[in-house]
């Protein structure tokens, strides 16, 4: 997706417009973020890389509605953000956070069942979202029965059960193995396919960026601003030892190893 493609037809479902997010006051503030803005298109799937401490995740959970912005807003579907809305937006961190002691089909309908949801229709939405992350096999496995790629499989069908039209997730996918992290890059690209769900996802990782992303944004060292964004234009699926996904990661090395322009 080009720059042109984003201005020639579908609305933006995420507006991010001049966030700031400073903690403390006086001589001892430290400034996290100071003027982040961009906007996402419905159904896209944007990345946002940086170094450490460049305010990624304080930004994401600004946009989760977890932590005030101290100056600008979010608007999300036409709505300022003021605080969490899981009817609108998943989130989904690191940790896959599951409920040891329900099954897995279990912890993918917990959010239903914290609004009272009849079971019955609790496992009518489940059910497919298991099936959908490949685990109808294990539905009815606790937590400790499950591999660290198949607790984040169902954390992401958790995500998607109340049918949020906005998935936020903080790198989670960074504590899995090599492989396993492969295999939920692929595994998130076809869920996306599937419900064309509007994504923002932190990575510190280029090539997952780049497996993911319709365009990246990247961050520059603390505080954090937008430096640049990247589109991504290379088709689905995607071919990892390609040239032309090489070129596209030393694209992405090049923007992070060079100085902001104000610095």
């Amino acid at each position: 997706m080009t720059a042109g493609d984003r201005s020639a037809g579908a609305a933006d479902m995420i507006a991010v417009e001049a966030i700031g997010k400073t903690y403390g006051s006086g001589e001892h503030a430290l400034e996290a973020l100071v003027d982040v803005s961009f906007a996402v298109r419905e159904g896209e799937f944007v990345t946002l890389v940086g170094p450490s401490g460049c305010g990624k995740s304080t930004l994401l959970q600004i946009l989760a509605g977890l932590v005030p912005a101290s100056t600008g807003r979010v608007v999300i579907s036409g709505r300022p953000v003021t605080g969490p809305a899981p009817d609108t937006i998943g989130v989904m961190f690191q940790d896959a956070w599951l409920l040891p002691w329900k099954t897995a089909v279990e912890n993918v309908e917990f959010p239903l069942a914290l609004r009272k949801v009849p079971a019955a229709v609790r496992r009518t939405r489940a059910l497919p979202l298991i099936d959908l992350v490949g685990l109808t096999s294990f539905a009815h496995r606790y937590p400790d029965e499950l591999s660290g790629g198949m607790r984040q499989r169902v954390a992401i069908a958790r995500c998607l059960v109340q049918e949020p039209r906005v998935l936020l997730m903080d790198e989670p996918f960074a504590a899995l193995d090599a492989l396993t992290r492969d295999a939920m890059q692929r595994l998130l690209a076809d869920v996306w396919r599937e419900t064309r769900k509007t994504v923002i996802y932190v990575t510190h990782n280029v090539a997952e960026a780049v497996y993911l992303a319709d365009r990246v944004i990247v961050m520059t060292p603390h505080p954090g601003r937008i430096k640049t964004e990247v589109p991504i234009t290379l088709a689905r699926p995607r071919d990892p030892l390609s040239v032309e996904f090489l070129e596209c990661q030393k694209t992405l090395l090049r923007q992070l190893d060079e100085q902001p322009d104000d610095a």
